[in-house]
């Protein structure tokens, strides 16, 4: 046996020990949100993400947004390309945040994408709709992926506590009402 066959013997078994465990492991269950929608497609401005979440707030951070606590919903996205060699190339990282707050004076809800776009709404549940149903997000130009090659796609959501002010922070940690995200969702894409 030459030493480029047992290499390569050597990563197969690797990669197919590292399958076997990521399969027989249980994957944990996020509380609150679930991805109803994920899909990747090439436009002429670039590749753009279509997604859908459905979730309620719980009573904790429902009473937090509406005593003028801003919510900062993360989405997280992870690019790979495969490679039987070795661990999958990582193509691209993108995240996008929208927030959401409350005006007591006005008694209007505030949601923000990224600090750019900022709407008004009546509502709570109107507000949280664009965080439910987000705009198609441009997250690659053209040219960032090989045409043909596949890829896989990871997405999740959740509430950022990070952002929240240090006070509200420290409680966020002790406290299972701020444990709010989704699972990690996996699909493949093609690139056109």
């Amino acid at each position: 046996m030459t030493l480029q066959k047992l290499h390569s013997l050597i990563c197969w078994l690797f990669a197919s020990a590292l399958l076997a465990l990521s399969l027989a492991a249980p994957p944990a269950r996020a509380d609150g949100i679930e991805i109803t929608r994920a899909l990747m497609e090439s436009t002429d401005e670039g590749y753009k993400l279509s997604l859908g979440f459905s979730f309620d707030l719980n009573r904790g951070l429902e009473d937090a947004v509406n005593r003028g606590i801003p919510l900062y919903f993360t989405t997280d996205v992870e690019v790979t390309r495969p490679r039987w060699y070795w661990f999958d190339e990582k193509t691209l990282s993108a995240t996008q945040t929208v927030r959401i707050s409350y005006n007591v004076l006005t008694h209007q809800y505030h949601a923000a994408i990224g600090g750019r776009l900022q709407q008004s709404f009546s509502t709570l549940d109107d507000a949280l709709s664009l965080v439910r149903r987000p705009g198609r997000w441009l997250i690659a130009e053209k040219g960032t992926f090989k045409p043909g090659d596949v890829y896989n796609v990871a997405v999740r959501m959740g509430l950022d506590v990070t952002r929240l002010p240090k006070p509200f922070q420290v409680n966020a940690i002790n406290n299972s009402d701020w444990r709010f995200s989704s699972d990690w969702k996996l699909f493949l894409f093609r690139a056109e």
